[in-house]
């Protein structure tokens, strides 16, 4: 994709940077990016990071909407967790736990809760209740967005490329199980690099492997065992949900780049399981509000970093359908 001319990449001005420290953790800070809508629309925009990006990765997303619809664009937050990006404070849960697993994606919602709930008194002037909130999610926030669901409404959801949250990320066959046929891989592909490969995924994505931030994967299996349950939000009453995966040729590419895998690996054997975790998502609302999975052309893991003019195009998508529906929030 070309780079955006120089005048796009200026961060508008409407979109403020801020700190605060939740009620239930007030011994430390969170740092949070935020931005006014011009009107007065009870719909706030929450974007979610994964844990290799932070909250910075979603500027040129926040800006596109901005200049979209200058005059009218919701209201807009996007912050980091604990240990993450600008909030270099760690988790208080954490204190006198094993190291890496003192809270989790459960406990992330929680805190998002809190954090919609102090924002709307502060920023907005109203109870979290009036909000119709819409998250986009990225990874595992996709993974929190979906915990959240469970306990709060949400009025929709734009997934890019979801954390497949049921997965030891063992993609690929194992070479020394009994059974296996050498002749079934493809041909950039030898037994020693597909055991070097299986080596180096797992000790990264392996859901017991302890990450910077400290967000424990350790039970997200059980917490999210599977793609297309439990429905996001009620009967009859079921948030919009768009679902957008990576472009196979440009994940392969990228996991080449950055993780010396065969593209042969990522297209007969990475792609085809994402892109089926992906079609579960799609049925976690009703079909009639459901839209995808959608292939994301040109874009890795990170789709709101390859090409946010998509991601806000999308999200602004879901803005409209739910400014069509008649609102519910008084």
């Amino acid at each position: 994709m070309a780079a955006p001319p120089p005048a796009a990449m200026a961060v508008p001005k409407q979109i403020t940077h801020r700190t605060t420290a939740l009620l239930h953790k007030s011994s430390a800070t969170l740092h949070y990016t935020f931005a006014h809508s011009p009107t007065s629309s009870n719909i706030l925009l929450v974007f979610l990071n994964g844990l290799m990006s932070d909250s910075t990765t979603w500027l040129p997303v926040l800006s596109a909407i901005i200049r979209a619809r200058p005059s009218e664009f919701p209201s807009m937050l996007a912050y980091d967790r604990y240990g993450q990006g600008a909030t270099e404070d760690k988790d208080p849960q954490d204190i006198g736990k094993e190291k890496g697993h003192g809270h989790d994606c459960a406990d992330a919602a929680e805190d998002l809760r809190r954090l919609l709930e102090e924002v709307a008194m502060e920023e907005l002037g109203m109870r979290v209740e009036r909000l119709r909130v819409v998250v986009v999610a990225n990874s595992i926030g996709v993974a929190i967005a979906r915990l959240y669901a469970q306990g709060y409404p949400i009025f929709g959801l734009l997934i890019l490329d979801s954390i497949m949250a049921n997965s030891k990320f063992d993609f690929w066959p194992d070479p020394d199980e009994e059974g296996f046929d050498q002749r079934s891989l493809p041909e950039d592909v030898t037994v020693e690099v597909l055991r070097e490969q299986r080596k180096k995924f797992l000790a990264i994505f392996h859901p017991d492997n302890i990450n910077k931030e400290g967000l424990s994967r350790r039970d997200l299996a059980r917490l999210l065992p599977h793609s297309d349950s439990p429905m996001l939000g009620k009967e009859g009453d079921r948030p919009l949900v768009t679902v957008m995966g990576h472009g196979f040729e440009a994940f392969a590419e990228e996991s080449q780049r950055t993780m010396g895998t065969p593209k042969g690996l990522s297209m007969k054997y990475s792609n085809p399981v994402w892109d089926r975790y992906n079609r579960g998502l799609a049925r976690l609302t009703d079909a009639d509000r459901s839209k995808g999975p959608v292939q994301a052309t040109g874009c890795g893991h990170f789709i709101q970093r390859d090409d946010p003019m998509l991601v806000a195009d999308e999200t602004l998508e879901l803005v409209d359908k739910i400014m069509a529906q008649p609102s519910t929030i008084w």
